[in-house]
């Protein structure tokens, strides 16, 4: 045993948790930069001008470029290296970031910000695959499990960093210091990059550019009308609208099933969609962002729109919420994921729809025209829940997939998210929007509860698709519940350096 264990260490790889650092800091960075706007955008619009559709846009842009993109870049590591690709999308991120923190109108800061998630899009689906080309056993399953907690506190933190960052207007930047902090953090990434291992998929997989093409009409399609209209003044074009992108979406299914049945390699792996485990994940990832980013927009929203708070009182509204998920994540992470399994997630998913219910009433009993301080018991309630959804899930999500599969299923995991949190944003913060500047409602507080009602019922639709990640009981017995490492493949071991 012992000698068995001797001839097995050199293959550790020993770089492995600085370069876990590294990855974790670009996924931070990247996914911080999909909220961090959505306190300053206010204060972007009040200077540049424009339709107030722009605030929507100026969050919208970035995450439906890299919602679209996503399964793209996962493929460009699969094909050139994940480690290469990996630097050369944070580069790009950070030459972005710059362009935003410059840019002289609204129009040109959403181009950009379309850039910036396009180069995001390269860099976040190689984190996966490169966990895995660096971990064994256990220790992969922790790292994978480190991503959820982060990735839900870097979305979290976004808005309650933007507001402080625009309040602090450090040396005369306002609202450009939300772009300037990735400077410094992209180049910290890129210091520690060499000590990432390289790795690529087993067979070398196509691009499929014709399915790239149709997932980003059909996509943006769907989102475009949600976003540009009030849900009570939605005219003929933009059901019109929705409706020719649903069908290029269904035309993407097909095309992806012709690709596979003719011996060409499809943008999405069929073998993903063996079983209903990895499709509920994608329903699941999409319903429970869109919840998340949609909330904090209309949190956002109705602090600086409705009752005049400043961009600093908006942020640290949601500071609450980030030290729930925070202390949650940490709880559930050494405690209770590795003693109850994937069960956690629906605790949290309860423990946030509390929250969710609890902030409603807090906006009920407060003066319509007077900061509802209730509020913020009720957000750390749901951060809380968030905590405990997400450390387990992306685990959950990623148990079923090989190898092979690990470039599109990232890409597709990540995908619905940033999808999710888009449509979240279209459809939240318009319903808040349309009944705050119609008058539908009696007042803006109204406007932000019906808001988190339907807000509250995805959630319930998140815990419906949840149910259907667990695997199917005549599994049980041959794949433990609590394993999420797939077995270590020759091809990893010969692509670690």
């Amino acid at each position: 045993m012992s000698e068995s264990t001797s001839q097995s260490a050199p293959a550790v790889y020993r770089w492995r948790w600085v370069g876990l650092t590294a990855l974790l800091v670009a996924e931070a960075m990247n996914l911080l930069d999909s909220t961090i706007v959505q306190v300053a955008g206010p204060a972007i619009h009040a200077d540049l001008g424009g339709p107030v559709s722009d605030i929507q846009w100026f969050s919208a842009a970035y995450t439906l470029a890299f919602a679209l993109l996503l399964i793209t870049g996962g493929r460009l590591g699969d094909i050139a290296g994940r480690r290469r690709v990996f630097r050369i999308g944070v580069t790009g991120f950070m030459l972005a970031s710059l362009a935003c923190a410059l840019a002289p109108s609204a129009g040109m800061l959403i181009g950009f910000r379309v850039v910036q998630g396009a180069a995001a899009a390269v860099v976040i689906p190689q984190t996966f695959g490169l966990i895995r080309a660096m971990f064994d056993g256990d220790e992969t399953a922790k790292a994978l499990g480190s991503i959820g907690p982060v990735m839900g506190l870097a979305a979290i933190c976004g808005p309650v960093l933007g507001g402080v960052l625009t309040h602090a207007d450090l040396f005369g930047s306002s609202w450009r210091a939300v772009f300037l902090v990735n400077v410094p953090l992209a180049a910290a990434v890129l210091a520690v990059a060499p000590t990432l291992a390289e790795d690529r998929a087993p067979q070398r997989p196509g691009l499929d550019p014709a399915g790239t093409a149709l997932a980003m009409v059909g996509t943006g399609l769907v989102v475009y009308p949600l976003i540009e209209a009030d849900p009570g003044h939605r005219p003929p074009w933009n059901w019109a609208a929705i409706a020719l992108g649903l069908v290029v979406l269904l035309g993407f299914g097909a095309h992806q099933r012709h690709s596979a049945r003719t011996g060409r390699r499809p943008l999405v792996e069929p073998s993903l969609f063996a079983s209903r485990m990895f499709p509920a994940a994608l329903v699941t990832s999409t319903l429970f962002f869109a919840v998340m980013n949609g909330l904090m927009l209309t949190v956002v929203l109705h602090m600086q729109l409705g009752l005049g708070a400043s961009t600093l009182t908006a942020g640290l509204t949601l500071l609450p919420w980030s030290v729930g998920l925070g202390l949650s994540s940490l709880i559930a992470g050494a405690y209770l994921v590795p003693r109850y399994g994937p069960r956690v997630m629906y605790a949290g998913l309860s423990l946030l729809l509390l929250g969710v219910l609890a902030a409603i009433a807090a906006y009920h009993a407060s003066d319509p025209t007077a900061y509802p301080r209730p509020l913020r018991a009720a957000l750390a309630i749901a951060g809380l829940g968030t905590g405990l959804f997400t450390t387990p899930f992306f685990t959950a999500a990623l148990r079923p997939v090989s190898p092979q599969e690990t470039g599109s299923a990232a890409g597709l995991l990540n995908a619905v998210q940033q999808l999710g949190g888009t449509l979240g944003v279209a459809v939240l913060g318009s319903v808040y929007l349309a009944g705050a500047r119609s008058g539908v409602y009696a007042d803006a507080r109204s406007a932000v509860q019906h808001a988190f009602w339907v807000a509250a019922a995805l959630l319930v639709a998140t815990a419906l698709s949840a149910a259907l990640m667990a695997a199917p009981r005549r599994h049980i017995g041959s794949t433990p519940l609590n394993n999420t490492t797939p077995p270590t493949t020759a091809a990893q071991a010969t692509n670690r350096q």
